[in-house]
């Protein structure tokens, strides 16, 4: 089934616009909901730095205020989290992306579909948007998220690489 719409958390947002990979989104994506308290974090919390100012210069993100799931909220995740995941609970053809592991325990759990960034570049080379996952990845890291060797090797893997 084709991915063609997707909740995004901040940690993705940030770390793509960082490494200079943001245009990746709607390239891959038809329909990118970002809850407005992912919004806060990156763009007013964030205030100066490369990933506020470029997400607030797009015209593809779909601003969401989100009603917390309770069963979401009994994780007790970040503000950002909750909302990403009680948003594609509550919308089922929406895939999250989230990275923090909580968050992913969470997702699973509760049978919400969802990909970390590293996924996203899998899926941007399988659609011809990238010819290096390693690449990608080593921009990633170099922006500051955290991929350990071993998630690096099944993402390479995972793209032929």
């Amino acid at each position: 089934m084709r991915i063609d719409a997707v909740v995004i958390n901040a940690s993705p947002l940030i770390t793509l616009f960082r490494s200079g990979q943001g245009g990746l989104l709607p390239s891959l994506f038809k329909h990118i909901v970002v809850p407005e308290a992912v919004w806060r974090e990156v763009v007013v919390q964030g205030q100066g730095d490369r990933a506020a100012r470029e997400l607030s210069e797009q015209s593809w993100p779909v601003r969401a205020d989100v009603v917390s799931s309770p069963r979401v909220a009994a994780w007790d995740l970040g503000a950002g989290e909750t909302a990403v995941l009680s948003h594609a609970l509550a919308n089922p053809p929406l895939r999250a992306v989230i990275d923090d592991m909580d968050a992913r325990r969470c997702a699973r759990t509760l049978g919400i579909p969802m990909l970390g960034t590293g996924g996203l570049l899998v899926l941007a080379k399988r659609r011809g948007l990238l010819t290096s996952v390693g690449d990608g990845i080593e921009k990633l890291r170099n922006s500051g998220l955290w991929l350990s060797d071993d998630i690096v090797r099944i993402l390479k893997t995972q793209a032929g690489e």
